[in-house]
Formats: C-alpha cells, sequence, structure tokens
C-alpha cells in the first residue's frame, strides 16, 4: 500500500510540475483559430514525454531507497555487508564507474541498480536473494546489476521511454483533430468530442503499443548485463548458475521505477510482451552459447 501510495503521489507531482511548465512556455495551447500549431504541440509532447522520464530518473535514487526500505551498508562493519561492499567496489572499479551506494532491503529474492548517473548509482539486493543463494552466485547477481550502471541502461531506457511517450501524446492529438475537423467535419472554432474522445483512445491504446517496445529494448539490455557480468566474473558459469537458481524461485516485486533494472521477472502469456525481463532459459542459453 505504501509503494502504491508514494508511485501516485509521486506522479501528481510531476504531472503538476510538468502541467505548470507547458503553460508558462504556453505551449499549451496547440489548439488554436487557425488549426492545430504542429511546433506547439510538439513542444507540448516533448515536455510530458520527456519530463515525467527524466524526473523519474532523477528521483530514482531516493524513490527506491523509500519504497523497498532499503538500508545504505557503505562504511558498515557487519562481515556480510563488507562482503557486499567489497564485491560491488572490485566490480565498480573493474568496469570503470565510481563507488555506488550499497543496499540491503527485506523482501524476496531480488535485486536492482538505479540512478541517473555513473558514478553516483545504487545497487541493492535482497535479504531473500543472500539467503537463498551461494556467494559466487550472489556475487554475479551484483555484477549483473554493476554492469546496468556500466552499460548506461538506466539512461538509455530512459530516453526511450521519453521518445515513447512523446510520440503517444502527439501522435494521438494530431489524429484526434483530424477525426474532428476531418471525417466528424467539425465546424465550431474549438475541438469538438471527436477529438477529446479519439485522444483518450489513442494515448490509451498507443500507450499499450509503447509500452510493448519499452519493454522489448529492456529485455535486450538484460542479455548485455548477463554477459557485463561474466565479464566481470572472469568466466561465465557463476552467472549461468544464478539464472538456473533464480528459475526456481518465486522474484520479489520491485516498485515501477526500478522493475527494469532488476534481476528476474516471471509474467507468461500475453503479458511476456510487456516483461522487462526474458525468460530465464533465454538467458541462460545466450550465455552458454557466448564466447566467454
Amino acid at each position: 500500500m505504501k509503494r502504491v501510495l508514494l508511485f501516485v503521489l509521486t506522479n501528481l507531482a510531476v504531472m503538476l510540475v510538468l502541467g505548470i511548465t507547458a503553460s508558462l512556455l504556453g505551449v499549451n495551447r496547440f489548439l488554436t483559430a487557425n488549426g492545430l500549431n504542429l511546433g506547439s504541440l510538439l513542444a507540448f509532447a516533448a515536455i510530458f514525454g520527456f519530463g515525467g522520464a527524466i524526473i523519474s530518473l532523477l528521483m530514482s535514487k531516493p524513490m527506491a531507497k523509500m519504497s523497498t526500505g532499503a538500508q545504505v551498508i557503505n562504511g558498515s562493519q557487519d562481515p556480510t555487508h563488507r562482503w557486499i561492499v567489497g564485491t560491488v567496489e572490485r566490480f565498480a572499479q573493474k568496469a570503470g564507474i565510481g563507488m555506488p551506494e550499497v543496499a540491503i532491503y527485506q523482501g524476496e529474492p531480488n535485486a536492482f541498480a538505479t540512478g541517473a548517473f555513473k558514478n553516483s548509482a545504487l545497487v541493492a539486493v535482497s535479504t531473500g536473494l543472500l539467503q537463498s543463494m551461494t556467494r559466487e552466485e550472489a556475487e554475479a547477481v551484483i555484477g549483473h546489476e554493476v554492469a546496468h550502471i556500466a552499460n548506461g541502461d538506466m539512461v538509455t531506457m530512459t530516453l526511450i521511454q521519453g521518445v515513447m511517450n512523446t510520440f503517444v501524446v502527439f501522435l494521438s492529438r494530431v489524429i484526434g483533430y483530424f477525426v474532428d475537423k476531418v471525417i466528424l467535419k467539425n465546424d465550431r472554432e474549438g475541438p469538438g468530442i471527436g477529438y477529446y474522445v479519439t485522444t483518450i483512445v489513442l494515448d490509451i491504446a498507443l500507450g499499450v503499443l509503447a509500452a510493448i517496445i519499452v519493454a522489448w529494448f529492456s529485455r535486450a539490455r538484460e542479455f548485455r548485463a548477463d554477459a557485463g557480468a561474466a565479464q566481470l566474473m572472469g568466466r561465465k558459469q557463476p552467472m549461468i548458475n544464478a539464472l538456473a537458481r533464480l528459475g526456481g524461485l518465486e522474484p520479489g516485486q520491485l516498485p515501477q521505477q526500478v522493475q527494469a533494472m532488476g534481476i528476474n521477472g516471471k509474467p507468461g502469456g500475453f503479458m511476456a510482451l510487456f516483461s522487462s525481463h526474458p525468460p530465464i532459459e533465454e538467458r541462460i542459453r545466450a550465455l552458454q552459447q557466448g564466447q566467454q
């Protein structure tokens, strides 16, 4: 319930900020007496498309900590904590990135990385993952998360999401205007019901299509992060073993902001199109067929 409330409040705040920004810039007045101002509409779409994605990225670290209850363990003297921090530090140096914050949170087996910048990211692992894996397997999972950071996956996915969001906002309103004025022949000065209904329907339909495309990109990044973990470990077998172990576990639920950077997810059937992670079997097969 806490995660849902935090998610709703955050999105409402983001929408308010973006709405005020669009209003101050005057780009929310893209429907004029002379028709549709495509330049203003594109600017409006970009503000809402990229603005929300970028703000979410910038807020990702504190939001992830708040929503999961993750506790930062850098500097902790606990032996297990020191081993985790030392593993992250070793991999970060090998990957050529700054030392991330390292955190542990209570939950079922999972891990994630987040943060807007490579040199100030966050790597978090769950207590369930630490309890259900060998140290070598857990190190492989940590390597996977560090690889996400080194590959710049958080920024890449934000840009892809921004492009898709902009596409949805822009195209739905252009088509809505066409339906209202050309097909339904609304000759009044302002938009009619055809514009509003078409825009709402297309926002939903194109939003679903955009989510499928973003998920496809996310799945592609997972294969790369698996390969990155194998490189950091120096061999691929630990990552294969970790994935095989995950295949028999129920992954813990992560907040939406960091789901794509988790280690695993298990949707099937039609919902697999929206999954941020490929099936475990495909990931293992890709590693086995790799060169390492």
